[in-house]
């Protein structure tokens, strides 16, 4: 990975019964780190995190920076302090052992990740190819069996990774995505407004086993400002869509739980925004640390 690069591995899933959510995103060179955009040298070993967010009730939610030495790969898996990734061709089995914050308590259990099939590749997201994202598994279910705090449950998921070789905000402005559970496959919206102002507008579904289909963009659709006033939107068959749940609300980023219309069927798309103008403020970067602390030497 260059000097300012990032990989990151990113699940996130709703219970069956709509009651609880997770997600999971393993960081190296965590992107949003305001240490990683401190530092001199740039390692992007050196500025991992595994993030763990728990939706519903209980809430909560961890996010420690490790430094490199706490950091070990193969080519199969990824230790990020006490806690792991291991894909072993047919199940992501995520083991998180990690401290809640600003109020410390433990998270601590097992997702298992089970796709039902795996896309072929990555899509390019930038003019100059340095940033990739590859929707892995866009239909996918997943098993949670959390210990601390005592929490099971079963649902649908997603599971993808992006990789990049300068910081975010470089290259891009702003962008919004979902992706959405189908009775057969998924569908995955990704609008991206990128730093030079052209776009990148992504409309996809998702055979179960994988298979990618472009699909006609659906309509615009309002969504209300974040309490955060952040601005967002989606797209919808019928240009209307709302807020049926605030899983995240940052001055940054967003993530909800929408209800809309997407290829012909009702859904409950997990959205988010991101806008990376706000983030390179640096009154918000100040702010970030009280979410994100970093191990000690």
């Amino acid at each position: 990975m260059p000097a300012g690069g990032y990989a990151w591995w990113y699940v996130d899933g709703v219970s069956d019964d709509g009651r609880h959510g997770i997600t999971v995103i393993a960081f190296l060179g965590s992107v949003f780190s305001p240490y990683y955009a401190w530092s001199r040298d740039k390692d992007p070993i050196d500025h991992s995190a595994v993030n763990v967010v728990l939706y519903g009730r209980p809430k909560a939610w961890a996010m420690t920076e490790r430094r490199r030495a706490r950091v070990s790969r193969t080519a199969t898996s990824l230790a990020i302090g006490p806690s792991a990734l291991d894909w072993d061709g047919t199940v992501l089995t995520i083991r998180v052992d990690e401290v809640t914050s600003p109020l410390p308590s433990r998270l601590s259990g097992t997702i298992r990740v089970r796709p039902s099939g795996i896309t072929p590749g990555p899509f390019t997201l930038d003019a100059e190819g340095r940033h990739r994202w590859w929707p892995l598994a866009p239909s996918s279910r997943i098993e949670v069996a959390l210990d601390r705090p005592s929490l099971r449950w079963n649902g649908h998921a997603y599971f993808d990774t992006n990789d990049g070789d300068v910081a975010l905000e470089d290259s891009f402005r702003s962008w919004t995505w979902s992706r959405s559970t189908l009775r057969h496959g998924a569908a995955i919206l990704y609008d991206v407004l990128r730093r030079d102002g052209s776009r990148q507008d992504l409309s996809l579904r998702f055979d179960p086993d994988g298979t990618p289909r472009p699909i006609a963009p659906p309509l615009p659709a309002a969504l209300p400002r974040t309490l955060w006033r952040l601005p967002r939107a989606t797209r919808s068959d019928d240009g209307q869509a709302r807020v049926l749940r605030r899983f995240e609300d940052a001055p940054f980023y967003s993530r909800s739980l929408l209800a809309a219309r997407i290829c012909g069927e009702a859904v409950e798309p997990v959205h988010e925004a991101l806008d990376l103008d706000r983030f390179r403020n640096p009154l918000v970067r100040a702010m970030l640390p009280f979410r994100m602390p970093r191990d000690l030497p």
